[in-house]
């Protein structure tokens, strides 16, 4: 692709974001300043939605294509498993270059101020650092990546633009006290628990955008808190589902199925039947009820298996001991077959929790919000 047409694209992008309001007027500049393309390695995955999966790209031999994926709203994951330059279904993405929508979007959310003073967990690429950075100032910015070379290749490519923000090689779990207090912290990186660190080190009236999940699902949703005027918590509502590449504290280590039945044998599992259908209980990646019950049954994983002859089996496994459920629903009707076995009755915690899902009105993500403090975190419905 030419330069004509690489600006032609990244402008028809930009375009496109404004009309959406995932770029705003204040983000203009930078956006322009500051193209994603040139915070990309040579080997990029982008997510082809045609394929439904990641596609690995390099910028030597198909320079086309990849400057293509670099300058449309796709997410690109950039490290396979910690360096691993290979993707197969075992792998995990460990960094990544969010979609340009999502990246501006957050940005937009963080409602930063001309001189606010900015925490990032998750360099990355480091564009959106160089996004904040050519807003606020590079002394404004402080930006933390756990891998030391992915934060070495961002400084490089942050010199080259004139930002020689300070970027920090340390796990962001703990922040940056050096550099406190901030108005505004930001997490490019999925969260399971939010770090007191992170409330302790900001300023009152200060926000803090996170993407946070739960173990259940691998969706998250990105939640803004404001800091109380006495610094000792933060709460907020949850703004929209979105999913990030995770803490590398937070990574889950996935439950091992043989494990867990040989644990507990299905011979010996409880059986009973459910009238809950696969629709209230949600196979998707981006359910409503995914929220309810992953913060009501803790430390659970499900994994839907493939649907055979009729039957879609979905399992439940716990990460504190081996214990599992399996639900069997038939063509979605009809009761469903229940197995469970181990200490935690898994799918009777599972089954509460859609009641309470149910009872409430099947509330969607925009009803809740979380609240952080010394004790942890709480996660809260707004009743109507």
């Amino acid at each position: 692709m030419s330069a004509s047409a690489t600006d032609a694209v990244w402008s028809a992008l930009a375009r496109a974001l404004f009309a959406r309001q995932d770029l705003t007027s204040d983000w203009v500049p930078g956006f322009a300043a500051v193209p994603r393309s040139a915070f990309l390695p040579d080997i990029i995955w982008p997510y082809d939605p045609g394929r439904g999966d990641h596609v690995r790209v390099s910028r030597f031999n198909e320079p086309g294509a990849w400057s293509t994926y670099a300058h449309c709203d796709v997410p690109i994951v950039t490290q396979w498993d910690e360096n691993s330059d290979a993707h197969t279904p075992l792998t995990e993405p460990t960094s990544s270059s969010s979609m340009p929508s999502i990246t501006l979007s957050m940005l937009r959310d963080l409602d930063v101020g001309t001189s606010s003073r900015v925490l990032e967990i998750g360099t990355g690429t480091g564009w959106s650092t160089a996004l904040l950075a050519h807003r606020l100032g590079r002394r404004n910015v402080i930006s933390m990546e756990v891998d030391a070379p992915i934060a070495a290749r961002a400084r490089v490519v942050l010199r080259r633009f004139g930002l020689p923000v300070t970027v920090v090689s340390a796990d962001g779990l703990l922040g940056h006290a050096a550099g406190a207090p901030y108005d505004r912290t930001i997490a490019t990186c999925g969260v399971r628990a939010i770090p007191y660190a992170w409330v302790e080190q900001s300023r009152p009236g200060g926000l803090i955008l996170v993407p946070w999940g739960t173990h259940y699902a691998p969706l998250d949703m990105n939640v803004l808190l404001t800091v109380a005027d006495d610094g000792r918590s933060a709460s907020g509502r949850f703004l929209g589902l979105v999913e990030f590449t995770k803490l590398r504290a937070h990574r889950l280590t996935w439950p091992n199925h043989a494990d867990h039945l040989a644990a507990h044998s299905f011979g010996s599992a409880a059986k009973s039947l459910t009238s809950v259908t696969a629709a209230e209980l949600g196979t998707g990646r981006f359910e409503p009820s995914h929220l309810a019950v992953g913060t009501r049954v803790p430390d659970c994983v499900h994994a839907p298996a493939p649907a055979r002859g009729g039957v879609q089996p979905v399992w439940f496994y716990s990460l504190t001991d081996k214990s599992w459920a399996v639900v069997l629903f038939r063509n979605g009707t009809g009761l469903a077959t229940v197995r469970q076995a181990g200490p935690r009755h898994l799918w009777d915690e599972v089954e509460e929790a859609l009641h309470w899902w149910r009872d409430a009105g099947r509330p969607g993500f925009e009803r809740f919000g979380l609240t952080v403090t010394t004790e942890g975190q709480t996660v809260w419905l707004d009743h109507p």
